[in-house]
């Protein structure tokens, strides 16, 4: 058999060589090894889908009638190994499950079909292409690869979505957990499945079979954008993401809480209290309840441990180890950081960070210290986030705060 040299050609082999590559090096990474390892699977069921567009671009299949229906299509498995891997990639806790099998049952009668037809004699093939396949299970296994995919975008996205709120209320650093590059992802995802939904139409409607089909090349681009950014996700051990528990919830059992010492005078708060907890309101006529609310013992212990003991200045402090510091239930930290202080974990940290740099900027001495070394040791670890977040919450970058200062 002979392969012509095209652009095409050339670059489909180059995109399942890299495919695989890149899907070794996953499969055999020391971190994030569960969800690198959905992320191996989905790669290579993508490469195979590719090596069906090699195969038809470089004229194999009318060289080798044999590779027609060879096991190499993997569709139905696009879906759920997506899912998987978000799942399991934004809960390093994530342990496989019996039914989680159910999900992939489709591609496993998918995978049987195929094999089952490769080692049939090349009439029974042809005869099941004219009488079965092509009027009938092309057709189911066509559609059903598009709604299973728009089926587990929308619960990935959705996952996504509550992760990135409770990311908020866990750390204080999120910037290389955010998974930004997983919405783009889906998002070209979700382009496929627009470009597969013409072909349906064009196919079923027009009798147009492979006259506009771009989605291998599609593919092809969203197993390379796969192959680069997959090996540099951020290690997320530290991250643990159960969608079923919603935080913000008041715990049934707090615990005994220590009595703190009475002031005789209500002290005047501190530049950075007010940072965090932003301007005071007007005192409104009181109400019932209708929940409890948080405890301001509660409250207090949390300001001490983040001020006076100064946890803000730990660039990675998560809702976890305030916890540990404080002794405190790590959700009634979070009701009472959301209902009392009216803030996201990370934005209540933020701000002590922000208004800890306002302070040494309007110090005497500010001067003999670069802006940089100051965000440093007010516990931000990132010039960029450090940037976005004082303009954020400031309304003015740190150069032209400094300015003025």
């Amino acid at each position: 058999m002979q392969v012509p040299i095209s652009f095409m050609t050339v670059a489909l082999f180059a995109v399942i060589a890299q495919a695989c590559f890149a899907a070794g090096l996953l499969a055999a990474s020391p971190f994030n090894r569960v969800s690198n390892r959905f992320l191996a699977l989905l790669m290579a069921a993508i490469a195979l889908w590719v090596l069906d567009g090699f195969f038809r671009a470089s004229g194999l299949y009318g060289q080798n009638a044999n590779l027609y229906f060879s096991p190499i299509y993997y569709s139905l498995a696009f879906g759920p190994l997506l899912y998987f891997y978000v799942r399991s990639l934004v809960n390093h806790g994530f342990r496989w499950r019996a039914g989680y099998w159910l999900h992939f049952g489709p591609v496993l009668l998918q995978a049987a079909l195929y094999w089952w037809l490769r080692f049939q004699p090349y009439a029974v093939r042809n005869d099941f292409w004219q009488h079965v396949h092509r009027p009938v299970t092309y057709r189911l296994e066509f559609i059903g690869t598009w709604v299973s995919l728009m089926v587990y975008l929308f619960l990935s996205l959705r996952l996504l979505r509550q992760y990135s709120r409770w990311l908020e209320d866990n750390f204080s650093e999120v910037s290389r957990l955010r998974l930004r590059w997983l919405r783009w992802l889906l998002v070209l995802l979700a382009v496929v499945s627009g470009q597969w939904l013409v072909e349906l139409v064009l196919r079923e409607f027009f009798g147009l079979y492979y006259r506009y089909d771009y989605s291998t090349e599609l593919l092809g681009v969203v197993v390379f954008v796969i192959g680069i950014v997959g090996l540099r996700q951020a290690d997320m051990r530290a991250v643990h993401f159960a969608p079923e528990e919603q935080p913000g919830q008041v715990p049934a059992e707090t615990g005994p809480v220590e009595p703190l010492p009475v002031a005789a005078e209500p002290a005047e708060p501190t530049v950075v209290e007010a940072a965090a907890t932003g301007p005071a309101q007007p005192i409104q006529p009181a109400s019932p309840p209708s929940a409890p609310g948080p405890d301001p013992r509660i409250m207090e212990r949390i300001r001490r441990a983040l001020v006076d003991d100064k946890l803000y200045q730990n660039p990675t402090l998560t809702l976890a180890e305030l916890s540990a510091h404080t002794g405190l239930p790590a959700r009634l930290i979070s009701f009472t950081v959301n209902a009392g202080f009216g803030r996201s974990f990370n934005d209540l940290v933020n701000g002590y960070r922000v208004a800890e740099v306002q302070r040494r900027l309007a110090a005497p001495d500010a001067r003999r210290f670069t802006l940089l070394g100051i965000a440093f040791e007010s516990g931000f670890n990132s010039k960029t986030t450090f940037n976005r977040i004082f303009k954020q919450m400031t309304g003015r970058a740190p150069r032209e705060y400094q300015a003025e200062a």
